[in-house]
């Protein structure tokens, strides 16, 4: 399987966004998040993605000159606006600023509207809890899982996602979808050919399916039934109703060519603890502790935080079908 170090695999990625009309200036921070989750173990979210993004470049879903800009709302929140372009390159810019006042004022929130994908959550939560706050992230997306008893979907998968900071680094990642998995496994799967486990999607029918392709027809299925639409509700409201994001059943597709840019929402908040709780560090140790001596049990993102530390410094592995089809680009 061919591989590139992580200077080649930058430089890959880059060539082939800015021939798709990507501004050299909006693809740091998509190519941070692509080989952010190749070093984690989350190939979906990698390369995988790269012709997608370069597609939706050339057909205009993706704004590839955007200007993000911000507004202070108050000394604790951002409104942020990706115009229509990379979320990565939003956040990446709205994130010093609210990092500032958190330090000042205990907790800072930043809307995000006008966006797109803003790929794994967690990668941006990851942040947060890097500079010593504990972050909270939400981000909506198309419709996809329908409503219990219903069959028409009105939320998308829309994950929510927590990073707790430990001693310079994030010692807790929550990173769950709405949905009983993250859609881009269904669509690796249907790109493949495999089928899927049953209980992941519904066909349009709303009757359980294992053919991957009838899946992305149909609608996904919620994680714990109502529970799961309740958490993609609240991230909708959130990311939608108070970030200004299109509502998942007005946003194009991530993954297709019809419709313009997405224009979806993300919603950030950080959370400086010492200006809580002076002995923060030592509760979270003793929460932590309690989980980790248990044999067998591991802390929430534990897998991903040891994937990344194992191969930072190793090569990525494309295989030959995907190098294919990103070397047409």
């Amino acid at each position: 399987m061919p591989s590139f170090d992580k200077l080649a695999a930058f430089d890959l990625a880059k060539e082939k966004l800015i021939k798709s009309g990507c501004s050299e200036e909006n693809t740091f921070g998509i190519i941070e998040g692509i080989l952010d989750a190749e070093f984690s173990g989350i190939k979906s979210h990698g390369f995988h993605y790269l012709p997608i993004y370069c597609n939706h470049l050339k057909i205009g879903k993706i704004k590839g000159d955007a200007t993000s800009s911000f507004e202070k709302i108050s000394n604790s929140v951002l409104k942020v606006d990706a115009d229509n372009g990379f979320a990565h390159s939003a956040i990446k810019k709205g994130f010093p600023e609210i990092f500032e006042m958190c330090s000042k004022e205990g907790i800072a929130s930043m809307s995000v509207y006008n966006s797109y994908n803003c790929g794994i959550l967690g990668f941006h939560t990851k942040r947060i809890a890097e500079n010593g706050f504990v972050g909270l992230g939400f981000t909506n997306a198309p419709a996809s899982i329908a409503p219990l008893g219903g069959v028409k979907a009105v939320v998308g998968t829309n994950p929510f996602s927590i990073a707790v900071p430990y001693k310079g680094s994030a010692s807790i990642i929550i990173d769950q979808s709405a949905s009983v998995v993250a859609k881009s496994e269904i669509s690796v799967r249907a790109k493949s050919g495999e089928s899927i486990p049953e209980g992941w999607a519904f066909d349009t029918q709303g009757n359980t399916t294992t053919d991957a392709k009838e899946a992305l027809k149909g609608t996904m299925a919620p994680s714990g039934g109502y529970k799961g639409f309740g958490a993609g509700l609240m991230v909708e409201i959130l990311t939608s109703c108070i970030a200004g994001g299109n509502l998942g059943t007005q946003a194009s597709s991530f993954a297709g060519e019809d419709g313009g840019p997405p224009s979806t929402g993300q919603f950030f908040i950080a959370i400086n603890p010492l200006k809580f709780n002076s002995n923060f560090e030592n509760t979270l140790k003793l929460l932590i502790d309690s989980i980790t001596s248990q044999e067998g049990a591991r802390l929430p993102g534990a897998k991903r935080q040891s994937s990344f530390q194992k191969n930072k410094n190793k090569d990525i592995e494309i295989s030959d079908a995907l190098l294919s089809r990103i070397n047409e680009i």
